[in-house]
């Protein structure tokens, strides 16, 4: 059954986490907390407990944020534009396939294949988008997914970071994927999350929030240098 936590990092937003099963994968409902409108980064295998979340609010959202294209992270967005028809998909442009494709999504491997709705939107490295009042930068990191971004919000003390699979608390994103590589991985990490402020807050895609000092200072896959891991 899902769960669900709400965070406040900082004053002008509200982060609410709903981990879904049966891969604990994050889901987040991310607004301005004075604000109607939000979106939705990462839709689970359990979009019903999204949308009880997001009615029991009265909140409006208005568009589904995709890190990339595994199932864990795709799996609601047909429940989710079924209750709100027209909501955009945004997604990476090197996992737009995934979508529509079980074997790309990985659900196809699980037994269970299903596609969503295409994408409605792609996303290049430093593109921005602005939705609910929010501006998030498009940083792409491949190596979990050909396509994977993250996404930062912008204008934010601290920043604040929607990872997915790429950075955990001390841990990193699977590379044994088809278009996985590690190198690839690292080096999106340092280049676009290690350069952020120490104290920027990284929501991933599984498991509790961490900063970005902790992980130059703890993670054991990453190292905050540019020598070999």
């Amino acid at each position: 059954m899902a769960t669900t936590d709400v965070f406040h990092p900082a004053a002008d937003l509200e982060v609410a986490s709903i981990e879904s099963q049966p891969f604990g994968q994050n889901t987040y409902v991310v607004r301005r907390p004075t604000a109607s409108e939000c979106l939705v980064i990462d839709p689970g295998f359990e979009p019903a407990a999204i949308v009880e979340w997001i009615e029991s609010r009265g909140l409006d959202p208005r568009a589904i944020l995709l890190t990339h294209g595994h199932s864990d992270h795709i799996a609601g967005n047909a429940a989710l534009r079924e209750r709100w028809p027209g909501l955009p998909i945004v997604v990476g442009r090197d996992d737009a396939t995934k979508l529509t494709d079980p074997n790309g999504n990985l659900s196809a491997a699980f037994g269970l294949p299903f596609t969503t709705p295409a994408a409605d939107r792609l996303l290049d490295d430093g593109d921005t988008v602005r939705f609910a009042g929010l501006d998030l930068a498009a940083r792409t990191i491949p190596g979990h997914s050909r396509g994977h971004v993250v996404f930062v919000v912008e204008g934010g003390v601290p920043p604040v970071v929607f990872g997915g699979d790429v950075l955990f608390r001390e841990g990193v994103g699977r590379t044994d994927f088809p278009d996985g590589d590690f190198a690839s991985l690292a080096a999106g990490i340092r280049r676009h999350l290690y350069v952020l402020p120490d104290d920027a807050i990284v929501f991933p895609g599984h498991g509790g929030p961490t900063t970005i000092g902790h992980e130059k200072r703890h993670n054991p896959f990453v190292h905050a240098g540019t020598g070999d891991d």
